[in-house]
């Protein structure tokens, strides 16, 4: 199992400062550890990146070179390709080095145009070998030897990479391009040679294997550092180019969604010169630029990898669409251009999975990118007249259920995403959840029976689970409630709140469960709290918590504090990644809020225990650390979230559960400059209790953070402590607000 050169380090680091321990060594070298600690984790959190976690135990992530939201994603594709990130730990082959990938998806996507590089004679070779110990990867870069005595190394701007091309002396060197080695496979390909230092191309793929057949074209341009020795075609539409024996060779590539000329334009802004050293440290400042607003201490080596890796990899996504002169394939296919004001145009919305925890984290820390991608959902409506569900490079996917737009807008303007138009955008959800429409299949049904049956009639658009996806609808309604009443249009707040409450009808309170009903009113005949009849990736007994807005009313509906006690403490009494009985999936999205809702029920103990138990039983320093899929960073969000100790539990809104900190300190920069601040100086594995707590030097007793936190800054301090304290935040007046009907 890989160990990351940092976490390596860092290790020694702690190993070292043991010795301070009376009796073993002298104190000075506890002080160089910490010393050399310090640096390493405050002034440069790229270096503490790990690329290689989740790229085993189906996380699905990419260990290659990008950068913040990039377009491009170079990295390597090894045999057994995981689905999106296309790279499989453990491995001994690289099949290629593809222009672009998505981390974390469950379905295949992207891998397009894989370049491998060969000696010798050109022949169509399938893969190399390479091992593990040959790799490294930070934060905008990687870096591999190969088979043969080839070593590659790359690096990236948001919509081009630079690669270092090194053959062994005396060889001629190759770059075969697999194009039609897409993860979906190639309709059309294109490969032109434009000079002995240049070619261009395109590829035509499908944009998402569990989704519909619609397709993208990604046009690309590389230049090489000296001028190529030879060229060709080989069998099945792979083309290739060879070097004379000499020096290394650099080449760069700009794509597009677009045209070439824009691949062109994209690389001729981004990288015009030839220096690799100086790209990689311009990745690693733009990384070091967001990851850097959220500076922790404390903690072990191992937590402060995982830590900055999992915030890495919440935001990767979702990806610059548009090209440096403001060009993209919209929605309808058509060619648009942003408008005054937008930074860029963005695609890649796992919608279904980042409403709960991404799209929050990404308003928090970069305000500007999370209004322009909510302007691009705006977009497409816009073009199409839909909110997309799932959008996949320009093109609604429909994987999922429910109507996620309306949660990450809302998400997006309370977390701090002021620049759209925001009145457009509730105009679009309020039109969306109002008449039948392709996202919103059976709203008919909401109207008339306040749910969907089990033996509706659907109709289109790859509609399943009638239960999930009411729920689903029911906290999309909130979410347009929520940004109505942002908005002073307390008409639409009254309206979605009332309806959003629909999730009342689908709770039999002779089970405690959420189960299938059928059109008549009837519940199911067939139910089992086990099946996923009736729900997606999931269970009744997962999905009955799922009321993230009213949670105390879930609670009075289930019979009391004690019955929702009871329930919490059956669904979470194990953590795992599968599903499993009565057992919350804790690498999967319908589970991540139940550890929370003890908050709402006088128990804030529990939260911070069983939150405690999940970070260190599923998140590790390893490529096995991410707990399943990633889903375009919406799980590694929930780290974030966790490891500060509290967590996004209504959409729409600033409501922050709290649980406990896993560092002594954290310090979030704000978008005005403004920090906020979590002090917890007993923080340690074996101190998750919270015993007391201040906000900026007042004692605070609520099991939820102040609503000033995130727009104003302030500190909250907390004191932990190795057993629970049952009274601290305790009393039905400390729990995080819920909204009645």
């Amino acid at each position: 199992m890989r160990q990351s050169r940092i976490t390596a380090l860092l290790t020694a680091a702690a190993a070292v400062a043991l010795t301070a321990i009376p009796g073993s060594a002298p104190p000075a070298a506890a002080a160089r550890a910490a010393s050399l600690t310090a640096t390493l984790s405050a002034p440069d959190p790229a270096a503490l990146v790990d690329p290689f976690i989740g790229t085993a135990n189906s996380g699905n992530t990419f260990p290659g070179a990008d950068t913040p939201f990039g377009m491009l994603q170079w990295s390597p594709d090894t045999a057994n390709p995981t689905p999106g990130g296309g790279y499989s730990a453990g491995s001994a082959r690289i099949t290629g080095f593809s222009l672009t990938h998505m981390s974390g998806p469950g379905c295949s996507t992207a891998g397009d145009v894989p370049i491998l590089p060969t000696v010798g004679d050109v022949r169509l070779t399938a893969d190399d070998s390479f091992s593990s110990s040959a790799e490294s990867a930070q934060a905008g870069y990687y870096s591999v030897g190969l088979r043969d005595g080839i070593s590659v190394s790359l690096t990236a701007t948001t919509r081009t990479g630079l690669a270092e091309f090194t053959f062994p002396p005396g060889r001629r060197g190759n770059l075969i391009f697999k194009l039609h080695g897409s993860q979906n496979g190639d309709t059309r390909v294109r490969f032109h040679r434009d000079s002995a230092t240049a070619v261009q191309g395109s590829v035509t793929s499908r944009d998402f294997s569990c989704g519909t057949a619609a397709r993208y074209t990604l046009y690309f341009r590389m230049v090489f550092s000296r001028p190529a020795s030879g060229h060709g075609t080989l069998p099945g539409g792979s083309a290739f180019v060879s070097f004379a024996t000499g020096a290394p060779v650099l080449a760069k590539a700009g794509i597009s969604y677009v045209s070439a000329r824009n691949a062109a334009a994209n690389l001729a802004a981004e990288d015009p010169g030839w220096d690799f050293a100086a790209t990689r440290s311009a990745a690693q400042r733009s990384w070091n630029a967001l990851l850097g607003k959220i500076a922790i201490s404390g903690g072990s080596p191992a937590q402060r990898v995982v830590f900055y890796t999992a915030l890495y990899h919440a935001l990767l996504a979702p990806s610059v669409f548009s090209d440096v002169n403001g060009q993209y394939i919209g929605a309808d296919g058509k060619v648009h251009t942003i408008g005054a004001g937008q930074k860029a145009e963005y695609t890649n919305f796992s919608g279904w999975d980042i409403y709960r925890t991404q799209a929050q984290l990404e308003a928090l820390l970069d305000p500007e990118a999370a209004s322009g991608a909510a302007q691009s959902l705006l977009n497409a409506y816009r073009q199409t007249g839909k909110l997309p569900r799932w959008q996949a490079y320009g093109h609604e996917t429909y994987v999922m259920v429910g109507d996620p737009a309306d949660s990450i807008i809302a998400d997006y303007a309370a977390f701090g995403a002021s620049r759209f138009n925001r009145s457009a955008a509730l105009s679009a959800m309020i039109a969306q959840a109002s008449r039948p429409n392709d996202v919103r299949s059976g709203l008919s049904y909401l109207e008339s029976l306040g749910y969907l049956p089990e033996d509706g009639s659907y109709g289109c658009c790859r509609f399943q689970a009638p239960v999930a996806t009411t729920l689903e609808y029911n906290t999309a309604d909130f979410a347009i409630s929520a940004l109505a009443g942002r908005l002073g249009d307390t008409a639409a707040e009254r309206r979605f709140r009332a309806r959003a409450h629909d999730w009342s009808n689908l709770l039999n309170k002779s089970s405690g469960m959420m189960q299938p009903r059928l059109a008549d009113g009837d519940w199911s005949a067939e139910f089992s709290p086990t099946s996923l009849s009736g729900f997606v990736e999931g269970d009744s007994w997962q999905y009955t918590g799922m009321v993230p807005f009213d949670v105390a009313g879930l609670a009075a509906a289930l019979g009391g504090d004690g019955a929702m006690r009871r329930y919490l403490g059956s669904v979470l009494s194990g953590f795992r990644g599968s599903k499993d009985a009565a057992i919350a999936n804790m690498g999967n999205e319908p589970s991540i809020e139940l550890p929370w809702e003890y908050d709402y029920i006088g128990m804030p103990y529990a939260t911070q225990w069983t939150v405690r138990a999940i970070q260190d039983k599923l998140w590790r320093d390893t490529p096995s650390g991410i707990p399943g899929n990633d889903d375009l960073g919406a799980m590694s969000a929930w780290y974030v979230w966790s490891a500060l100790g509290m967590y996004p539990m209504t959409p729409g809104t600033t409501t922050l559960a709290l649980g406990s900190p896993v560092f002594t300190r954290a310090v979030i920069t704000l978008s005005d400059g403004k920090t906020l601040t979590i002090e917890a100086s007993g923080a340690g594995t074996a101190e998750p209790y919270v015993h007391s707590a201040t906000w900026d030097g007042a004692a605070w007793t609520r099991a939820y953070a102040p609503s000033a936190a995130i727009t104003a800054g302030g500190t909250l301090a907390f004191g932990l402590g190795s057993r629970p304290d049952r009274h601290w935040a305790a009393a039905a007046a400390d729990a995080p607000r819920s909204y009645g009907s």
